[in-house]
């Protein structure tokens, strides 16, 4: 009965940006602590121009309120294509339009654009009814995505309570798999090489130093240390990545810089330098306890270059900053022999198009049969030492 008065008091709302959203509240729903889910980084998207009708992202934010303070929220956005999700649906979209029936528009609560776990139903941590404030966001969503004829409300990347909580609201869950660092209190980048296997171990000392060998030295800057040089050209890099890669460049120089500045420390820029010119560099972002590697690029294809700038130099800071764990974006089993190892990852799906919920949850079902027996296979070439 207590709760009662909070629960009639509680007021939702749709908004098409987060211009109007005073940042201080909107971070106050995390702390601050979670980089992507910033005011200045989803705010920026929008200013920036990186999402809209060329990139089909529209954003459809949930807010919840008590009075005019803003106890909950989720980044939402209305989707017309599945670019930037990496949660792969093409075999649902084929399914939809099999039987005659639009898969766009659908909607996402997710981070645009990045493949990182985190909180996604955002709750003010005062609030005494967290469950039911998140229930009450998904609600919220479900209800605009049946507004706007969505196929879905589709939760990506969420953390495990959320997974947990969105399958007990009814929505379908789905396990997906990525490759992570985690530090075991190394003392320094020796004691992380003394834990591997020696043939994994004389591997990585082999590809750092040929990086050593072709006269390459690395420095680390911060949002608050890098120049608008260091942007533009870090921009370059990016785009010729993507281009090359025959990939969309979605995020402006114009965003790398005005995140950076916002966020400061959260931003770390790997820089590669070669005869005092920048010929590299990897941008990563960091939360209270992880690193997590976004972009690269480079103007030289040097032999393991890659490897140094986005792997060994992200676990080396990991090591000197105490951080526990090191994502470096989606995919890629190349990853395992350098001391990354699988680790399941959620969504959670509400399919709102009639009849196609059974089909979607055989789907997720054996999709992750077939992942979790992936993932045991793949733990069988970790790179590390068989204790005892």
């Amino acid at each position: 009965m207590n709760g009662a008065p909070e629960q009639t008091s509680l007021r939702v709302e749709i908004r098409d940006g987060l211009d109007a959203v005073e940042p201080g509240a909107w971070d106050a729903l995390t702390g601050g602590r979670e980089p992507f889910l910033r005011h200045a980084f989803l705010e920026g998207l929008e200013r920036h121009d990186c999402l809209g009708r060329r990139y089909g992202w529209f954003p459809q934010h949930v807010l919840a309120f008590r009075g005019e303070r803003l106890v909950a929220a989720a980044p939402c956005y209305a989707k017309t294509n599945n670019y930037g999700e990496f949660v792969f649906d093409w075999a649902w979209q084929a399914a939809w339009e099999r039987h005659g029936q639009p898969y766009y528009p659908k909607l996402v609560i997710s981070v645009p654009y990045t493949p990182a776990t985190g909180p996604r139903l955002l709750v003010h941590p005062d609030a005494a009814d967290p469950g039911e404030l998140q229930r009450h966001l998904l609600d919220a969503a479900i209800a605009r995505g049946q507004e706007l004829g969505a196929s879905g409300v589709h939760v990506l990347f969420p953390p495990e309570s959320e997974a947990a909580l969105a399958a007990e609201s009814g929505l379908v869950r789905r396990m997906g798999c990525q490759y992570h660092w985690h530090n075991r209190d190394y003392a320094d980048f020796d004691a992380f090489l003394a834990a591997l296997s020696s043939k994994k171990r004389k591997n990585v000392k082999r590809e750092r130093r040929r990086v050593r060998e072709q006269g390459i030295e690395f420095r680390v800057l911060t949002g608050a240390s890098a120049s608008a040089e260091d942007w533009a050209r870090f921009h370059r890099f990016y785009q010729d990545t993507f281009e090359r890669h025959m990939g969309i460049p979605t995020l402006s120089e114009d965003f790398f810089a005005g995140t950076a500045a916002a966020l400061g420390p959260q931003v770390v820029l790997l820089e590669a330098c070669r005869e005092s010119e920048t010929i590299a560099a990897a941008l990563c972002y960091r939360s209270h306890d992880t690193l997590y590697g976004r972009f690269w690029g480079s103007s030289l294809e040097l032999p393991d270059l890659h490897f140094e700038t986005c792997y060994y130099q992200g676990i080396e800071y990991c090591i000197n900053e105490g951080l526990a764990r090191f994502e470096p974006g989606a995919q890629g089993e190349h990853k395992i022999p350098r001391g990354f190892l699988p680790v399941p990852t959620a969504s959670a799906h509400a399919v709102l198009t009639p009849g196609f919920r059974p089909s979607v949850q055989d789907f997720c079902l054996r999709e992750s049969q077939m992942m979790q027996a992936q993932c045991q296979q793949l733990m069988q070439h970790s790179p590390y030492r068989q204790e005892g």
